[in-house]
């Protein structure tokens, strides 16, 4: 019995895994889509103002800059979290795996 309770906290483990590789996803997504936003929006405001723009002083520019320093915060929170299921998803097969050859071996012995 302690196998299967073991063998389903280790498929919990994989699939929250995998709905953290999955957000994790969609924020590097999000943090492509702004890159090129505020790639986009350097241009416009160089090609309006040549030699004297400044990123720094427009609203949009630093909102988005801030988007995605938050959004990068929010990927490095995942891959801890995905580091920390990956060494449980390991540790828990290791413990699957000698719960199961203690098993065996009382059934082998007792039986």
């Amino acid at each position: 019995m302690t196998f299967l309770a073991m063998s389903s906290q280790r498929s919990l483990f994989m699939l929250q895994k995998s709905q953290l590789e999955f957000e994790k996803n969609l924020i590097m997504n999000q943090t492509i889509w702004l890159t090129q936003e505020m790639d986009a929006r350097a241009e416009l405001l160089q090609g309006e103002n040549p030699g004297s723009y400044d990123l720094d002083n427009d609203a949009y520019y630093v909102s988005l800059q801030k988007q995605e320093e938050h959004l990068q915060t929010q990927m490095q929170s995942l891959d801890d979290q995905i580091a920390i299921l990956g060494d449980f998803v390991s540790s828990s097969k290791s413990a699957i795996n000698t719960n199961l050859k203690n098993s065996c071996g009382l059934n082998l012995i007792g039986g």
